[in-house]
């Protein structure tokens, strides 16, 4: 018999978990599968783990991982992926925003042979700030043009696939992690269903505004070169206008007899040029940064405390 695992990172979920927990159970005892509930504590500041406990103590299907920190969602994720044991992985958030009613469609779709995952989107941004919306959208166009990966706008993290991909993914065991981007770039055929957005269930949205911009331009650096052209293309495109500017000067002396004047102008372009190339060094800087975090080999994340037994990551290594 095929086994499903629910992977579930959580950060502060306590009022939102027992729902979740009684609409996925219900859903997933309805399949023909064994399955698994692999919730991820990630450093929760509320009682968080002592539900998963609890309900553990009821139920042996409850798997339940509590990091010795907050690592991040990205590194919890990565945690549960390592942990789950099933034929076919689901990735899903446990405030009811990914509904756990399309297990059962999906499921169907990956038995019938034809694709490997089925991916979620939303089909709108409805309930969200315009300046976000307007903000995600950018970030969808950008990266698609400057990267290798294919990212659809709207899509959710939610997603079940099957134990080959799984298995890819968890063997990218790189420390900056874009999951949306590692979805994309290990590849296999993926069918996307699209639904409403739903609101939370219960708490409220970990993600503010900053979070989001960091973790966008996360994911532009993990998966594009582009931006360290931007530096070649900006000298490049320097020394063409100062090269122009400095016949320009020189016609205008010879044939006007015009004196080279203004100190003005002359420190507003020394700070014009200054500031391209600070941005130029930040750009650089933060592909630097990247390597070096890389370069220290530590673990994504550690495990304090499992009903499992995992004490880190480098099972997935």
């Amino acid at each position: 018999m095929d086994r499903i695992s629910i992977v579930t990172p959580c950060y502060n979920e306590q009022e939102s978990l027992p729902v979740f927990y009684r609409q996925i159970t219900e859903i997933l005892q309805k399949t023909d599968c064994e399955y698994e509930l692999v919730w991820v504590d990630d450093g929760s500041r509320d009682n968080t783990l002592s539900v998963m406990k609890g309900l553990a103590e009821t139920d042996e299907h409850v798997i339940y991982l509590s990091l010795s920190r907050n690592f991040g969602k990205e590194a919890a994720m990565y945690a549960g992926l390592c942990s789950a044991r099933g034929d076919y992985v689901a990735v899903m958030d446990a405030d009811m925003q990914d509904p756990p009613g399309l297990i059962p469609r999906m499921l169907d779709i990956l038995r019938e042979g034809s694709y490997d995952s089925v991916a979620t989107r939303r089909a709108d941004r409805k309930g969200e700030p315009p300046v976000r919306s307007w903000f995600a959208r950018r970030f969808y166009q950008i990266i698609n043009k400057i990267s290798d990966v294919d990212i659809v706008d709207g899509a959710r993290d939610f997603r079940l696939m099957k134990r080959k991909m799984v298995d890819a993914i968890v063997s990218m065991a790189e420390y900056n992690r874009f999951s949306k981007g590692i979805f994309g770039w290990v590849g296999f055929r993926t069918y996307w269903i699209t639904y409403e957005n739903i609101e939370r269930v219960a708490g409220e949205s970990k993600w503010n505004f900053w979070k989001l911009f960091k973790y966008a331009v996360d994911g532009i650096i993990n998966f594009s070169q582009t931006p360290l052209s931007i530096a070649s293309w900006f000298g490049i495109g320097m020394t063409f206008c100062s090269f122009m500017i400095l016949i320009f000067l020189v016609l205008r002396r010879l044939i006007f007899g015009d004196p080279v004047a203004g100190w003005a102008s002359i420190v507003c372009i020394i700070i014009f040029i200054g500031g391209i190339q600070l941005f130029c060094i930040g750009i650089m800087g933060q592909y630097i940064a990247k390597i070096y975090m890389e370069s220290k080999h530590r673990p994504v994340f550690i495990i304090s405390e499992s009903n499992r037994g995992q004490k880190n990551d480098e099972e997935c290594r």
